[in-house]
């Protein structure tokens, strides 16, 4: 059930060859570290299953890469995102074609965001053992209980999949979670830009000058965490870069004073790196400045509008059996409320026939919201359902 060898590897990899698809799945350790540490490769296709181990020593991985690429065998992953981040990150591929249980489940009357477990149990009737799902998987040797939940992982990740994909196809709503399958295949999602990395740091009340400051901070900061290879926050906390391009400190003395750094760090190198990337904010001209975003209160929907956006959302989210983020945002439902369609998912494609319809029409009057015994519903004209 562990492979270490890349001779073991190869013979693997040609044993999947004639399967039409394979479940995936990996254990990495992400808490030390910039870079996620992959230990176990997870795959199980027709009759064969096994953990490669990613560690050992010498052992030849482009087998497992490759067949991860080949666009002729279906690559199964439950809540994929994470996963193909770091397969991509080791190997500069991303895995596809790829189909995502997790996505599937949430058209098929599963819930919001339904765990594995979850699936394995409602769909399979087995109730899995997690209890070796937060052990070190960098440890060698693996015990017993960590290679077993390891293989269990793909080995009822197959059958979850069949039946979910003749689901999808007997309610006619294969076509609906295509677009979502296929942009976990975007490399674009994967690739780090240092430059866009304070787009992620959330900052109360921005301005536009802060946010030149922000940009700079952050590049450094992802930068510096790369080359260390070590967890953002433990180079600097999102606080501190918040405070820092608010409050712009020119000196060691005013950068002393920023809340969320630890006591000493103005005495420190990094110190030094940190105030260069201020004055190179500040020297920039206004017009380069980023552009503040565009936020849900400034859209121009009231809170009560939204508030029956979502009110309908819920309701015929349930009607179908979909789960209601697979439809709209709070962002999608702002603008609906506001009248700005530009990018707006829910009244485009299949879910402008579940909600986006009737939620153009609840903005234009045309439809009201109403308690029908004992149950809220949508009616097109007073007193009739």
């Amino acid at each position: 059930m562990i492979i270490s060898t890349s001779e073991k590897v190869a013979s693997f990899r040609q044993s999947l060859s004639g399967c039409a698809y394979v479940a995936v799945d990996t254990e990495f350790l992400w808490e030390k570290t910039y870079r996620p540490t992959l230990c176990l490769i997870q795959i199980a296709g027709g009759r064969e299953a096994a953990a490669i181990d990613v560690l050992a020593p010498g052992v030849d991985l482009s087998p497992i890469y490759g067949l991860l690429v080949d666009p002729g065998i279906l690559k199964v992953f439950h809540s994929a995102s994470q996963d193909l981040e770091i397969l991509y990150g080791v190997s500069g591929y991303v895995p596809g074609p790829v189909f995502d249980t997790q996505i599937a489940a949430t058209v098929c009357g599963y819930g919001e965001q339904p765990s594995y477990a979850h699936l394995v149990q409602e769909i399979l009737g087995v109730k899995l053992d997690k209890s070796a799902q937060h052990t070190d998987w960098s440890l060698r040797p693996l015990d017993k209980s960590q290679i077993e939940y390891a293989i269990k992982d793909v080995l009822h990740l197959g059958p979850v999949y069949e039946v979910l994909d003749r689901r999808l196809s007997e309610s006619g709503r294969r076509d609906w979670v295509v677009e979502d399958m296929a942009r976990l295949e975007d490399e674009g999602a994967y690739r780090n830009d240092p430059r866009s990395a304070w787009r992620k740091v959330r900052m109360r009340r921005p301005t536009r000058r802060a946010l030149a400051i922000l940009r700079e901070m952050a590049e450094w900061r992802e930068k510096t965490a790369m080359r260390r290879n070590l967890p953002r926050p433990w180079v600097m906390k999102d606080g501190a870069l918040s405070e820092i391009a608010l409050n712009a400190p020119e000196s060691p003395e005013r950068l002393a004073r920023v809340r969320d750094l630890p006591r000493g760090f103005s005495h420190r190198r990094d110190a030094r790196d940190v105030l260069d990337a201020v004055k190179r904010a500040l020297a920039l001209p206004p017009d380069e400045w980023p552009e503040l975003k565009k936020t849900t209160g400034g859209l121009g929907g009231s809170d009560t509008e939204v508030a029956l956006l979502h009110a309908l959302l819920k309701l015929r989210c349930e009607e179908h059996g979909v789960a209601q983020r697979m439809v709209a945002s709070r962002n999608d439902l702002a603008r609906l409320a506001s009248g700005d369609l530009d990018d707006v998912k829910s009244v485009r494609g299949w879910r402008r026939a579940v909600f986006g319809e009737d939620a153009l029409a609840l903005m234009e009057g045309k439809i009201a919201l109403t308690r029908v015994r004992g149950e809220v519903r949508a009616v097109r004209e007073l007193g009739r359902d």
